[in-house]
Parts: structure tokens; sequence; C-alpha cells
């Protein structure tokens, strides 16, 4: 392709974008960018068509902004497909480990309307909380700095399943549940990591039922 068509295609895949953010509502370049941990500048620079966006990034903007991946990136059929909606975007509290323990006592010793939020996409129904991971005990599944988003209303062990639970002296942890195995609640890393020395009895916090790096 000649650097002529592929300007006009960078120009024209702006401005689908363009298109796309005004009719989601979600806001304009500062307030996507702290809603959503993109880089202010470098969506400016997306959506003015001063530089291009590649397929990864034009799903996340798809998906974000409701519209078809298809007529974002590559100008084809409409802006939402049939019977498409707008994705339902839940704001999650972002708390710690430590905060994440006080959740088994009295709901009022923790308000989670103090803490910062990220957002998430078409969570299922739920009370939802979200962690940072600490450590690699479970980097099969979340490498460190991941953000687990785990439901507080699913709680019922299913083997195999990872949960954030918390034992008597209101540690939290983080770990997959194999209820054959002594103690039940083990790592999931690639490294030699001992099972946590937990003091009965354990309560579940809720089940993780998503894990997310940003790299």
């Amino acid at each position: 392709m000649s650097n002529r068509n592929e300007q006009i295609e960078k120009r024209e895949r702006a401005e689908r974008l363009k298109i796309a953010r005004e009719a989601s509502n979600l806001g304009g370049y500062r307030k996507l960018a702290t809603r959503f941990g993109w880089n202010e500048n470098t969506y400016k620079s997306h959506e003015r068509g001063s530089n291009g966006f590649s397929v990864t990034v034009g799903l996340e903007y798809a998906k974000v902004f409701g519209v078809s991946f298809d007529w974002l990136y590559f100008g084809r059929g409409e802006m939402r497909e049939q019977n498409q909606s707008l994705p339902n975007i839940t704001d999650v509290p972002l708390i710690s480990f430590v905060s994440a323990g006080q959740l088994t006592e009295q709901s009022a010793v923790l308000k989670l309307t103090d803490y910062p939020t990220i957002p998430a996409i078409d969570l299922p129904k739920g009370r939802w909380i979200a962690l940072r991971v600490e450590g690699d005990s479970m980097n099969k599944i979340s490498p460190p700095e991941s953000i687990i988003f785990v439901n507080r209303d699913d709680r019922r062990l299913v083997p195999n399943a990872c949960y954030v639970v918390c034992d008597e002296t209101g540690a939290a942890t983080y770990k997959r549940y194999r209820p054959n195995e002594d103690p039940p609640f083990h790592p999931a890393s690639y490294h030699d990591v001992d099972p946590p020395d937990l003091e009965d009895p354990i309560r579940v916090i809720g089940r993780v039922r998503r894990t997310v790096l940003e790299i």
C-alpha cells in the first residue's frame, strides 16, 4: 500500500474513532484516560490521525465504545452490528489485600466508596472488588501486578476455581481450591511455592472471575 493510501486509511480510521467516542457518551479525552488508564496524549494522537493504532488497541476501543471492530478498523459494515448494545461498564473498587480481609467483618468497617476504582466491561451481576496481585504464587493464572476481579456474592467452593480467602487473623490471600489436598487452598505457580499457613476458621471473601494484566 502506498504512503498516500496509508495516510488516507489512518485519517478515516481516526474519524471513525471520534464518531465512536462521541456516540458512546463516555466523555472527552481526559475523562477516558482517567477511567480506563489510557494515556491521554496517545489517545488524542489516535483520534486526530497523527498516529495510527494497532489491531489490539482497536479491539479495546471497539469494546469500550460498543461498536463493531470491523467498522472501526476497516470501515466495513455498520457502526453497530444488529442488536449490538453498548457495553455494561462497572467501576470496581480497587483495594488492597489487607483491606480485603476486613470484608469478612461488619460491612461498616470498610467503606468501599473511599477507594479508587477501575473499570470492567460486562461483568456478571454481583458485588465486585478488584485487587492488585502481589508475588508469584499464582503466576500461572495471574502474574504479579495483575488485577483480579472478585465477586463477593459468589462464595460457593468449586474444585479448581480460584478464590480470595481470609483466615482467623484477618490475613487475605488469593489461591486455587483443591478439596482433595491438605490444605485445600493451593498456589498455581511456575515456582516452588508452599501453600499458605491459614488459621481456622477460613472464610471465603469471593470467587475470582477475571484477571487482567496491563502492559
